[in-house]
């Protein structure tokens, strides 16, 4: 099926939901027509920051699946409400963007996956970090075969203080406190599926997950799931690892999360850095290469986190009007879904999960 313009309707208007409008607001071949969520009042100020004051606005996403005029949803709801959802969604004939990570669980994820196989409209699962510019230069230098062969990736995450970030509302942080419908750690299962995303993306699924996770109080009483270390072995003798680390009186430069982001790919031929991810520190180069005794250092590019998913919106864009796949797939989100998953269970169990 090839779709021209687009209709759009956005299932939760919390405080992520405006990133995810912006392409959606400027690109010719969309439109956003319905806002939902139960504070109305939050839907009603999204659509008047966002310029869709004729936007229809509801309390119920049965409303929203009703609504033949209605043909993408992008659903940006706790991780719980994820399946049921998605699974009414599809049931309903709708083109589904939905929210990172997938579900809560396997079985979970296994029957969104059953559904989209047999959906009459496409299914994607939202991850924008692969679609950063810099990490986009990245993978196409890498594939260009840049580091010759990649052998190992580190990726540091690392949340601190800013007085610049974007105000995150009270109930956002509360319910992520809560594991029945987060799933896990605000830092390694829900910003993590980013990182994870990141190995996956440039080293393939993973045979071996071994995590430590710590964990450490915030001021306002609530707890990050760091330090953590989560190591990870893929096929052919590759390793990896994700760091996490929560310092508190670190000052970050930054417009949304007080958080870096920060991966280095080491191959048998040289080494790329990325930098810059939410936030950044000092004024470092988004991307470097170092090859050949030589160190090239790449800047010009878009760098803020909104680019992100301005790009990761517009390829799903493009991907529905030519009638390719999208990216992430429910199958691929499944796969980084069960990396995450993995790093839980090694963390509660003190045992390495195999995956291969």
């Amino acid at each position: 099926m090839f779709y021209d313009r687009l209709r759009v309707a956005m299932i939760g208007t919390g405080r992520i939901s405006d990133l995810h409008a912006i392409e959606y607001c400027q690109n010719p071949h969309t439109e956003i027509v319905a806002l939902c969520d139960r504070d109305m009042e939050s839907a009603r100020s999204r659509a008047s920051a966002w310029g869709v004051e004729n936007a229809r606005i509801v309390d119920d996403y049965r409303t929203i699946l009703a609504d033949p005029e209605i043909d993408l949803v992008e659903i940006l709801l706790p991780h719980h409400l994820h399946c049921s959802v998605t699974l009414a969604a599809i049931e309903a004939g709708k083109v589904v963007s939905l929210q990172k990570p997938m579900c809560v669980d396997l079985a979970e994820a296994d029957k969104v996956v059953e559904a989209a196989a047999n959906a009459r409209a496409p299914v994607k699962v939202f991850e924008n970090f692969i679609f950063y510019p810099p990490v986009m230069k990245a993978k196409s230098l890498v594939d260009e075969g840049a580091i010759g062969t990649p052998l190992t990736i580190r990726i540091k995450s690392n949340p601190g203080r800013s007085q610049t970030a974007w105000d995150v509302p009270h109930a956002a942080d509360a319910w992520r406190q809560e594991r029945s419908q987060s799933g896990g750690g605000p830092l390694v299962f829900d910003d993590g599926h980013h990182k994870f995303a990141l190995a996956w993306h440039f080293m393939g699924n993973p045979d071996e997950v071994h995590a430590f996770i710590g964990e450490t109080q915030r001021q306002d009483g609530f707890y990050f799931d760091a330090p953590a270390m989560v190591s990870f072995r893929f096929p052919g003798n590759r390793m990896g690892n994700l760091e996490v680390v929560y310092s508190p009186e670190l000052d970050i430069i930054t417009r949304h999360y007080a958080q870096d982001d920060r991966v280095e790919i080491t191959g048998t031929k040289g080494v790329i850095w990325i930098n810059c991810g939410h936030g950044r520190l000092g004024d470092p180069p988004p991307l470097a290469l170092y090859r050949d005794g030589e160190l090239r250092t790449f800047r010009g590019m878009e760098t803020g986190w909104e680019a992100s998913f301005v790009h990761s919106t517009r390829h799903f864009i493009e991907a529905l009007r030519s009638g390719t796949a999208p990216s992430l797939t429910a199958c691929e989100g499944r796969q980084v879904l069960r990396f995450a998953l993995a790093a839980e269970e090694s963390a509660r169990t003190g045992k390495t999960v195999e995956l291969g």
